[in-house]
């Protein structure tokens, strides 16, 4: 032991022994372990063993000291690291409430996100951005992907709208929606169908196709946005698209209804079967399509040996869509319409967008001032009701919107304001529901289809876009020179509008927005046409007012109101509650829709998109 070892070299070093009085008990063992010293007769053995004892015993309890003083220091440790840890969580708790609650599920990324259809275009978007490219670069190369993993849904054969916010806080539209076309049928309008519903039978043809505007509203996306090449937004699809992938679910179960039309030619195996879920597929007609218009620019697509070739494959399937239609096509860049909703301005499209529809029915939701969610049976109803009625006054007003170049856009602004939706709320009686005359006249057809993408940049730019050919797979004719599949947004005009003029855009529900606080930027927008209204407005009220995630308030069950003014609540929304709706007078059906949404509060991103639809947001 170290302190024996230190008394016998002391011990050995000593020319003489001292005298054996002098000998303090600790040196007792070190002592008598010298060979030169002589034993001393006068300690006895029982003193030296009682001497070796209490030098065990000091050295025992240096030891424990020792022990204590290095324990002391570790407990210390350990609690300085939970105050700490205390004090972390008490400034995480309260930063955390302007900013994010939970940062492995709803917060998930911290710098830049893209929600799309689909997991291919959202991580499509997000490399984009990752490269350096802007938030109108993602939201572009998201939606040219989406051409091909939704092409029921959208494609460069429609038309766009993009709502966009710089880094300085600037919002512009740009609307590039399909227009009439110059040789249109002036009796079109007479060819509407007689029911609102919907029929892949009725919607075939080429009679109702729109001048196609996609590629023009990328061009002036990106002339203002833009920082990547323009042909770098283009590749990963076109690489998709001549590989080939597997049919995603949503795609396959929109095969087997395409009929005999021109579309088969894209699905059809070696042997003449239709493809299905899993089978890999490819588009490799559009990729060319797509490969001419990354290297020439859109001027090929509207002028050049595209133009030439689409309408050829138009005026065959029977169009009236004519070269001087593509060549005098022009996107229009306008500024944005907004109201106030809490700390929040929601900027969004004027006509002939959705965007005043989706004001009104927050505005009138607004004035309940709903600080939480309704809890019980009772409550739910209620509330249930109340927007089932705010729908159905919303929906007797779609025929206020309409191309401002060719009628007033007085009627649709006051869409917007306060003192509108409080006259239309004094209207609805909690108790009961009305006859379908009480909200006025309802003539407008239901549709669907369409795709959104939202995106929030590192430089804290945001684009909302909404992109589509109208119907499922548009008007089912496909270019078979080209592999455009062609939209059919003239039946938008049927009950909405008597005429129809040469360059005129149709009424759209797209309803492309962004909404900013002082703290906050919120990028939100839905596909599904009739449906985008109230689909939006019921992710707004239960993520702004109710505090709910993104996630919880997209994939909270909603309200449609169609246009003969029947109830169709999601299936999982509560039967109690169902019934009580129906017990209130409403009529009730089904249908689908979807929403996209990016959020950032502070430092915090949280992304989601609809998995009603099978997508997934990407972010980093």
């Amino acid at each position: 032991m170290p302190e024996s070892t230190e008394h016998v070299e002391e011990a050995n070093t000593s020319p003489m022994c001292p005298p054996n009085e002098d000998i303090e008990d600790e040196d007792v063992v070190g002592a008598n372990t010298t060979p030169m010293c002589p034993p001393n007769e006068d300690i006895k053995d029982e003193d030296v063993e009682s001497a070796k004892t209490r030098a065990k015993r000091k050295r025992l309890a240096k030891v424990l000291r020792v022990l204590v003083a290095v324990g002391l220091f570790v407990v210390g440790l350990i609690v300085g690291a939970l105050v700490a840890g205390l004090l972390a969580d008490y400034y995480g708790y309260w930063k955390g409430r302007s900013e994010c609650k939970d940062t492995s599920a709803n917060c998930p990324f911290s710098k830049a996100a893209v929600a799309a259809d689909s997991w291919n275009c959202s991580e499509i978007g997000r490399n984009i951005l990752q490269k350096g490219g802007s938030a109108v670069d993602a939201a572009i190369a998201a939606l040219l992907c989406t051409s091909i993993i939704n092409p029921q849904c959208a494609g460069i054969g429609g038309g766009v709208i993009f709502t966009v916010m710089d880094s300085s806080g600037k919002v512009k539209i740009i609307n590039s929606r399909e227009t009439v076309p110059r040789n249109v049928n002036s009796d079109l309008l007479k060819l509407c169908r007689k029911t609102t519903e919907w029929t892949m039978e009725w919607l075939e043809g080429s009679r109702w196709i729109g001048v196609p505007g996609e590629i023009r509203g990328y061009e002036a996306a990106h002339r203002l946005y833009g920082k990547l090449p323009w042909a770098d937004l283009f590749q990963p699809t076109i690489k998709l698209a001549r590989e080939g992938f597997p049919i995603p679910y949503y795609q396959g179960q929109h095969i087997p209804r395409i009929g005999n039309t021109s579309l088969r030619e894209l699905y059809l195996d070696k042997n003449g079967n239709l493809l299905k879920t899993g089978d890999t597929v490819k588009f490799e007609k559009l990729a060319d399509t797509l490969e001419t218009i990354a290297n020439e620019g859109p001027d090929v697509f509207y002028n050049g040996t595209i133009a030439k070739n689409l309408i050829s494959d138009i005026q065959k399937a029977g169009g009236t869509l004519t070269l001087e239609d593509l060549a005098s096509y022009q996107a229009n860049v306008t500024d944005a319409w907004n109201i106030s909703l809490g700390d929040y301005w929601m900027y969004f499209p004027p006509p002939p967008s959705g965007g005043a529809i989706l004001s009104l029915i927050l505005n009138i939701m607004k004035g309940y001032k709903m600080e939480s969610e309704p809890k019980t049976t009772d409550e739910k109803i209620l509330f249930y009701h109340r927007y089932i009625e705010a729908l159905k006054f919303a929906n007797e007003l779609k025929t206020n919107i309409s191309d401002p170049n060719f009628s007033s856009d007085e009627m649709a602004k006051k869409l917007t304001q306060d003192s509108f939706a409080d006259s239309k709320r004094s209207l609805i009686s909690s108790d009961k529901t009305h006859d379908p005359q009480y909200y006025g006249k309802n003539s407008y057809l239901d549709s669907i289809g369409t795709t959104h993408v939202s995106v929030l940049a590192e430089d804290g730019s945001a684009v909302s876009v909404t992109s589509s050919i109208n119907d499922e797979f548009g008007s089912n004719v496909l270019s078979s020179s080209t592999g455009i599949i062609l939209n059919n947004h003239l039946n938008d005009f049927c009950g909405r509008a008597h005429n129809i003029f040469h360059g005129e855009r149709p009424p759209s529900n797209m309803a492309p927005s962004v909404l900013k606080s002082p703290s906050k930027t919120l990028v939100i927008g839905g596909s599904g046409s009739e449906t985008i209204p109230p689909a939006v407005a019921s992710a707004l009220m239960n993520h702004l007012w109710f505090g709910k995630s993104l996630k919880e308030a997209i994939i909270t069950p909603v309200v449609l109101v169609d246009s003969k003014s029947e109830v169709k609540p999601e299936p999982k929304l509560e039967k109690d509650v169902v019934d009580g709706l129906e017990a209130l007078g409403h009529k009730v059906a089904k249908f689908y829709n979807t929403v996209n949404a990016v959020e950032k509060a502070g430092n915090c991103i949280s992304a989601w998109s609809d998995k009603r639809k099978n997508g997934e947001a990407a972010g980093y």
